[in-house]
């Protein structure tokens, strides 16, 4: 009944950046979709001190067999020096699980 569909989840910038790499994943049938939430705000230690930054999550969805080049192209698009990119293996329903396929292809 549970089929699995792969969750990736990064933070960008700018709500510019995440709609227009979104978009640009969606299109190259890496994401069956993406979901863009509203901003938060991080707070992390980079290079020694304490940063305190707006960000834009988003969450893209995808299959097993496509989650690698996902990451990948995600990496490569992103204009972080590091990125956080985290793969999250999950289940869906088998008609959702088959409309991510089918988007993914």
């Amino acid at each position: 009944m549970n089929e699995p569909v792969v969750l990736v989840y990064t933070l960008f910038g700018s709500a510019e950046d995440a709609g227009r790499i979104a978009r640009q994943l969606v299109e190259e049938r890496l994401a069956a979709c993406a979901n863009i939430g509203a901003p938060c705000t991080s707070i992390y230690k980079w290079k020694g001190a304490i940063e305190e930054a707006a960000e834009t999550p988003a969450l893209f969805k995808t299959s097993p067999a496509r989650s690698e080049a996902l990451q990948a192209r995600l990496a490569e698009l992103h204009d972080y020096d590091l990125p956080a990119i985290v793969k999250v293996d999950g289940k869906a329903s088998a008609a959702f699980a088959g409309w991510v396929g089918e988007q993914v292809q």
